[in-house]
């Protein structure tokens, strides 16, 4: 028996691991990756970012933990020498119709502690003389890191402190009895006295299998990249991103300098017919038809057909993306835009058609589920992991 299983070797999953090791020393842990390789999803399918945590309601969460998180990962790097740089970022607005809006996240930045500098259109050029824009947005602190580099060096520690890694193992049950949980797996059964599921895509389906009755659903949404043409890696000097619809958790389609030199262009957001759909065409008909028969995604779509309809267009025609792009660096054209690999986001929703904002986790008595931890969860992973260590503590 096993003093705690981790399910999910994605970044969140990995982070807890070491802080429950660091926390408890003694402790006899292991991890569960249904893939042969770590991080393979959303850890290793992101533009890097690391995270200033502007965006996020002030006392959330997200808020919290994505400024603690930036620290936390940024040190992180530092001591084990995982590549990284602190370039900073700026957020620009395109119209003038959306300078209210930047106003409010520089507020709402302000308040959760962040040091961020307004922008007049001219000095928006001195940071990225290609971008046009009404006026910004600069946060110093925002940087960039590979982070299925960071998970591997999580994973390179973890073996050297004993946890046992287990590749190619795939949850299928949760059966929780007295005081101890049995995890049925494609290989064995395993047992342990606390059982962290952190499967990200799936962590839905995990909470149903042990018994927890809720009304929060993952619903896939794919987010497709390009990135520019080394040619034209000269218009984009660091970060730069459209100030967001204030409706939704998405960010807008932004450009990102990577940490390997890459320029990435993206992500849309767009309804993927697989959890795991990282093409166009992907289909689950058993996982698309449980999306079709939630509630809440009807509301969703019902209420936001515009904007669905707008995002389905970028993912069709390469022309409407980077007419997105053009807003605010309009030297940019098609023919500097090279398909990249997509990503998947898990969003959770409730019945209602929410989209939940914030990071959720449901504790129970000897399993608790990570069920909400898109973006900003690789920024703020040691921290959501220091708080799971807490909460999960062996009574």
């Amino acid at each position: 028996m096993y003093d705690y299983i981790i399910i999910g070797g994605g970044i969140v999953g990995l982070a807890t691991a070491w802080q429950l090791k660091t926390k408890h020393p003694h402790s006899s842990i292991a991890v569960l990756e249904k893939e042969a390789a770590w991080a393979a999803h959303q850890t290793g399918r992101n533009s890097g970012v690391i995270h200033s945590g502007i965006y996020y309601k002030p006392g959330s969460l997200k808020a919290q933990l994505a400024v603690r998180g930036r620290n936390s990962m940024i040190a992180f790097c530092q001591k084990y020498e995982v590549k990284h740089e602190v370039c900073g970022k700026i957020i620009v607005a395109t119209r003038k119709r959306e300078l209210p809006f930047m106003d409010q996240l520089y507020h709402r930045g302000c308040k959760n502690g962040l040091q961020i500098t307004k922008l007049q259109r001219e000095e928006v050029i001195d940071h990225e003389p290609y971008v046009q824009a009404e006026g910004g947005l600069y946060i110093p602190t925002t940087g960039i890191v590979d982070y299925q580099q960071v998970a591997y060096k999580l994973v390179e520690l973890l073996a050297n402190q004993g946890v046992e890694l287990f590749l190619n193992t795939q949850a299928h049950q949760i059966n929780e009895k007295g005081f101890e949980v049995t995890i049925d797996t494609n290989h064995q059964s395993l047992i342990a006295r606390k059982v962290i599921n952190c499967a990200g895509l799936h962590s839905d389906q995990l909470v149903k299998q042990s018994g927890i009755l809720t009304d929060v659903k993952i619903i896939p949404f794919r987010g497709e990249y390009f990135t520019l043409k080394a040619t034209k890696h000269y218009v984009v000097k660091n970060l730069v991103y459209p100030v967001p619809d204030p409706k939704y958790p998405f960010l807008g389609v932004h450009l990102t300098r990577g940490i390997h030199g890459e320029v990435h262009a993206g992500p849309n957001a767009v309804w993927s017919l697989k959890k795991e759909g990282y093409n166009k065409w992907d289909i689950d008909r058993k996982e698309a038809l449980a999306t079709l028969l939630f509630p809440g995604f009807w509301r969703l779509a019902k209420a936001n057909i515009k904007v669905g309809a707008m995002e389905m267009s970028r993912s069709l025609y390469k022309a409407l993306f980077v007419k997105s792009l053009q807003r605010f660096i309009p030297e940019i054209q098609t023919e500097d835009m090279i398909k990249a690999p997509s990503g998947v986001r898990a969003q959770a929703m409730l019945r209602d058609g929410t989209l939940l904002d914030d990071f959720f986790i449901i504790l129970g008595k000897n399993v608790l589920h990570v069920c909400n931890a898109p973006s900003p969860a690789a920024t703020a992973s040691l921290e959501i992991g220091r708080m799971i260590a807490e909460r999960a503590s062996l009574s």
